[in-house]
This record gives structure tokens, C-alpha cells and sequence, in this order.
């Protein structure tokens, strides 16, 4: 199976989630470990991932299990960057899978919750996707996390950004001289495709459910596909 990829995203310190789309038919792939994917794949690091990448995941095995259909089980060590797309292409590609609202994205079943919004555990149909937005303000509040306030003309919701680009190296700290050029483009009107996705499930304090919450994994600017200037 090949994908491009398009959503790098940071998760504790030392570990990553990857996803794409498959190049054949479109879908999007969330290649996964049977435990958590360490950053170690990073094309940084001497491995296949980066935004763009067209990477080879060799023999993989459905997993899905609802709403993360997307999932496949894969060997990473047999994982093969092809090579980069160029700009025009992997925005042809972004273009091709992207939907104009967030209940296009995940169905029915993905429901407002305070600011934000979430899928409840077990439910939904889709927990990756690439959504076309009307407006965006990306900023960083008092606790030092990144967010972004979206409005896709369904939901208006302040949403957790984990793209890896926009962290430094301990994959915590904001990177603020990224997060003010990603700003900027989308102040100045550039227009732009943001990956989002749900999370694994989990109960916030005081709620009596798991829930998939949703969060922006990463931006895309058409000014530049490949986000060089975010690296």
C-alpha cells in the first residue's frame, strides 16, 4: 500500500502519528503499531515520514474499529520513502480528499461539546479527514498550548493543534516563530486545507463517557503545499 502522507502529528514526547491518503483510492490510512508509533520513522531521523513523503508501508492489515476505520497494522521497518511530491501535486492530492464541513467529514454522529466537539466511543464512521475552512485564527494560550479557533460553516470550535512542525524539538514546547508565519497566511486569506482528526477515546474529568475529541492535526498552505517554510 502506498499513501502520501498528510498528517504528522506529535503526540507525548518521543512518539508520532502518521496518516495518509492511498494513493489508488483515495481513502485515508492511519498506519499503526500495536503500541505507540515512536518518532524514530521521521524523515529527521533518518526514516520515511514527512509532509508529502509518497511512502511504500509494504504488506499491512486492516484493523478498523469505529470511528477509526483508517486503521492498518504495519511492519515499520519495511516502510519505504519513495520520494517527495512536488508542490502542485501533493495539493492536487490534499485537494481530492477534502471536505467542506466537519459533519461531512465525520457523520451524524460527531456532536458539539463545550468549545469543541467529539465522536462518543464506538460511534461514528470516519476519524480522519481534510477539511477546507471558511475561517481560522491559530494562537497559543496561557498554558502554552497550541489552538485554533475554526469555522467550517458547521461548527465553530477551539481545537488542540498537534502538528509537528509547529513544536520544537521536545515535542511540547510552541515553536512561535512557525506558529506566526502559519498565522499570518491565514490572516492575510491564503487559502488553506487543515488535517483534522479524532483522538483515541478518553473520559474527561466529570463526564461519564469516552469520547473520540477532535483536534487539528495539521495546516496546509496553497502558497506552499509542503510547508518548507514551517520545517
Amino acid at each position: 500500500m502506498e499513501i502520501a502522507v498528510t498528517h504528522l502529528t506529535r503526540m507525548q514526547p518521543g512518539y508520532i502519528c502518521v496518516a495518509g491518503l492511498d494513493v489508488k483510492t483515495g481513502t485515508h490510512v492511519r498506519p499503526v503499531l500495536k503500541g505507540r508509533l515512536p518518532a524514530n520513522p521521521l524523515r529527521q531521523k533518518g526514516g520515511p515520514f514527512e509532509i508529502g513523503a509518497l511512502v511504500d508501508l509494504g504488506e499491512v492489515k486492516h484493523v478498523a474499529n469505529p470511528p477509526e476505520v483508517e486503521d492498518y497494522f504495519l511492519d515499520v521497518a519495511k516502510a519505504r520513502r519513495l520520494k517527495r511530491l512536488d508542490p502542485r501535486e501533493f495539493w492536487k492530492v490534499l485537494s481530492s480528499g477534502t471536505g467542506k464541513n466537519l459533519a461531512g467529514i465525520f457523520g451524524k454522529h460527531l456532536e458539539p461539546q463545550a468549545n469543541g466537539a467529539a465522536v462518543e466511543e464506538g460511534k461514528g464512521s470516519a476519524s480522519l479527514g481534510c477539511l477546507s475552512v471558511d475561517a481560522a485564527t491559530l494562537y497559543v494560550n496561557p498554558w502554552q498550548s497550541i489552538r485554533m479557533e475554526v469555522s467550517s460553516g458547521d461548527f465553530d470550535v477551539d481545537l488542540s493543534v498537534t502538528d509537528v512542525r509547529l513544536v520544537k524539538t521536545d515535542f511540547k514546547t510552541p515553536n512561535q516563530g512557525k506558529i506566526e508565519i502559519a498565522q499570518q497566511k491565514l490572516a492575510k486569506g491564503v487559502s488553506a486545507i487543515i488535517c483534522v482528526g479524532l483522538t483515541r477515546a478518553w473520559a474527561k474529568p466529570g463526564d461519564d463517557r469516552r469520547r473520540h475529541w477532535l483536534q487539528a492535526n495539521n495546516i496546509h498552505f496553497e502558497d506552499n503545499p509542503l510547508g518548507t517554510d514551517l520545517e
